[in-house]
């Protein structure tokens, strides 16, 4: 079962910040925001959206096919795919360019602080969909603009369902070109705020959004998720995590639950109930592509999460 995963491959430096932001910056002071955060703890990761989306969809026993483009440092990387398994036919090496770089900083409110080189994530465009690599589904998720734009026209081209997953990118794109992705799209996944800004920037409710795809699938962290399909709510319970290490990822790792679901032609509950633990899976363990498991523990943990037997 094969998903084309669009999106960025970086490497990430992860910071954590042993104090919460709000107690240092001061609201009435933004105009002139001057500020430094001592980070006693510093790693340095793989991570991208595609990065993570492919590296967890891998675990669950997918075939992820990563579209992306990456720099004249993607090396390391490239040999940490290919110890998983993960292929790389479609992700192209641009030498002039280094590997986009995420430099992330965590307080202990889980509030995130990123700068972002997307280096040669920005030339995304120049890797386009493959028509004949037996993909039954894609993800657009966070890249270089105009490669998020190309490969959903290409995905619909193709006749290849999409999910599209707006993320980090949505600055990038006005109310317009966002009403043009859902239209498009046969799925979208936002988090609680980017749900907001999604509303905000389309014009468009919750319920109108929901009514021009198969499922609008909203995460709103401890509280779960919700996906409205159908004109209902499927009501997603969130799995409490053995410990609360880090959270950077655990979007993607739910991201790639819902795809695995997809490909499996699991109902809406179970999928999101796979997407639910996937995220309790990736919080335990600092960094985005660190957690490991193997399927019979996945159908174990999620018998002991939800009372029931995963069909899959």
């Amino acid at each position: 079962m094969t998903a084309v995963i669009s999106g960025s491959v970086a490497y990430d430096t992860i910071m954590v910040f042993n104090d919460r932001f709000k107690q240092h910056i001061l609201p009435e002071q933004v105009h002139i925001l001057n500020v430094s955060f001592l980070v006693e703890n510093l790693r340095k990761e793989f991570g991208g959206c595609a990065g993570n989306i492919a590296y967890n969809l891998k675990l669950l026993g997918g075939e992820p096919l990563p579209l992306a483009t990456v720099g004249a440092d993607f090396k390391e990387y490239a040999d940490w795919m290919a110890k998983w398994g993960i292929r790389q036919d479609f992700i192209r090496t641009l030498p002039e360019h280094y590997t986009a770089q995420a430099y992330i900083t965590t307080d202990l409110d889980d509030n995130q602080i990123t700068a972002f080189h997307p280096g040669a994530m920005s030339q995304a465009h120049a890797v386009d969909v493959p028509r004949n690599a037996g993909a039954e589904l894609a993800i657009i998720a966070p890249n270089g603009r105009d490669g998020m734009l190309n490969h959903a026209r290409q995905c619909r081209a193709a006749g290849i369902p999409f999910l599209f997953d707006p993320g980090q990118a949505m600055p990038l794109f006005d109310g317009e070109d966002l009403r043009w992705f859902v239209e498009q799209a046969t799925w979208v996944a936002v988090n609680d705020y980017e749900s907001r800004l999604l509303m905000e920037r389309t014009g468009l409710g919750l319920d109108a959004l929901a009514a021009q795809v198969e499922a609008l699938i909203v995460t709103r962290g401890a509280e779960g998720s919700e996906i409205h399909t159908n004109g209902e709510c499927v009501r997603i319970p969130v799995v409490k995590p053995r410990q609360v290490l880090d959270p950077t990822g655990c979007g993607d790792a739910y991201r790639a639950g819902l795809i695995h679901g997809l490909l499996n032609g699991l109902d809406w509950s179970v999928t999101g109930r796979i997407a639910s633990l996937m995220g309790s899976i990736k919080v335990a363990h600092h960094g985005t592509q660190n957690h490991h498991f193997a399927m019979d523990d996945f159908r174990a943990w999620y018998q002991e999460a939800f009372g029931e037997v995963l069909p899959v």
